[in-house]
């Protein structure tokens, strides 16, 4: 096992040094994958990204949910690898250990701007006022009653809470491809799992498989593909009720209306001030090893972060994405401009 390492350790150098000497010429596109969440304002800084800097060519961004994208990272150093991954989520440990195995040992981190995560019905179906406690009791395996687990009884929101709509359950959640999905489970399945009694006095180490077991009787459908997907379960079944990032439902306000969780509506504001649960930092990740040979990927890099392109007045705000300050955009461009990796 240890030559095993150590050879791939060796290829993985020896594909470095070569991929450094090339001629740019091999490739002069900077190419993206990942999250459906950040694909929108990829798109949009790419296409901006072009139109002023008419030395490099237009990026070109695809999709493939937070996890597929960094899997295509991962896979090594070269003109046939992505050079940037977005995702809704911040890489995993086991993820950056994947990447150095392969020989992506620079990995730059850019955090882009924030997003809520939402869930929203169709305009003529039931007002939604959710509590976390609510979304685990609809989707779970077991649930706990009067001091019990027992298996899921529940099959209409007005048996969970009589303030829900008399409305079947019909979950629409992003499959496991999806950084939205870890963030949805974290901040809302997870904690609203955690506020029973019966579940506290598990063992800390059962709690969260416990909290994550999902019914199996149709009444949750896992989206495996975008956001236009789940909008489709939408339009097809009134009882559906889907989650979104709250850039997709800004977009689609004509088509579907969104529920508050805890009594909070999500918008920019309340994003912004934190009283709204649900939200997360979006990111993409650059391989450091391509700077200096795609042309335009640092320039496109440093672009995307820039206040022109998704500061407070940005195209990018205007698409949904909620800016960073200007003391956290100062030091990611720093960090990008010295290559600074995990």
């Amino acid at each position: 096992m240890k030559m095993n390492k150590l050879t791939k350790l060796i290829v993985a150098s020896a594909v470095s040094l070569a991929f450094a000497g090339q001629a740019h010429a091999n490739r002069d596109t900077v190419q993206v994958a990942g999250s459906s969440t950040v694909l929108p304002f990829a798109s949009i800084a790419a296409e901006e990204f072009g139109n002023n800097f008419a030395q490099f060519r237009t990026p070109v961004v695809g999709s493939g949910g937070s996890s597929g994208g960094l899997r295509q990272f991962c896979q090594g150093v070269g003109t046939n690898t992505i050079d940037i991954a977005n995702s809704s989520r911040q890489i995993r440990p086991a993820e950056v250990a994947a990447c150095k195995e392969n020989g992506v040992n620079e990995i730059i981190e850019v955090k882009i701007g924030y997003d809520g995560i939402v869930f929203a019905s169709r305009i003529d179906a039931g007002i939604f006022k959710l509590k976390p406690e609510h979304v685990f009791l609809a989707q779970a395996a077991q649930v706990p009653q009067n001091g019990k687990m027992v298996a899921n009884p529940y099959t209409n929101w007005q048996q969970i809470d009589k303030s829900l709509p008399d409305q079947a359950i019909l979950l629409a959640i992003p499959g496991s491809n999806h950084g939205t999905r870890e963030v949805y489970e974290e901040k809302v399945i997870i904690d609203g799992c955690k506020t029973f009694a019966e579940v506290q006095a598990m063992p800390k180490a059962e709690q969260n498989n416990f909290c994550l077991a999902m019914r199996t009787d149709g009444s949750v459908i896992e989206i495996a593909g975008d956001y236009t997907e789940t909008l489709a379960r939408l339009q097809a079944q009134k009882n559906a009720l889907g989650v979104f990032g709250l850039s997709f439902y800004e977009a689609n306000r004509d088509r579907i209306k969104v529920a508050t969780v805890s009594g909070v509506e999500p918008t920019v504001d309340n994003i912004i001030a934190g009283t709204y649960p649900v939200s997360r930092p979006l990111f993409f990740y650059v391989k450091g090893e391509h700077i200096g040979v795609i042309p335009g990927l640092k320039e496109f890099a440093e672009y995307f972060v820039s206040d022109a392109a998704s500061g407070f007045g940005s195209p990018l705000e205007a698409a949904g994405l909620i800016p960073l300050d200007d003391d956290e955009r100062a030091k990611i461009l720093a960090d990008i401009r010295a290559k600074k990796s995990l």
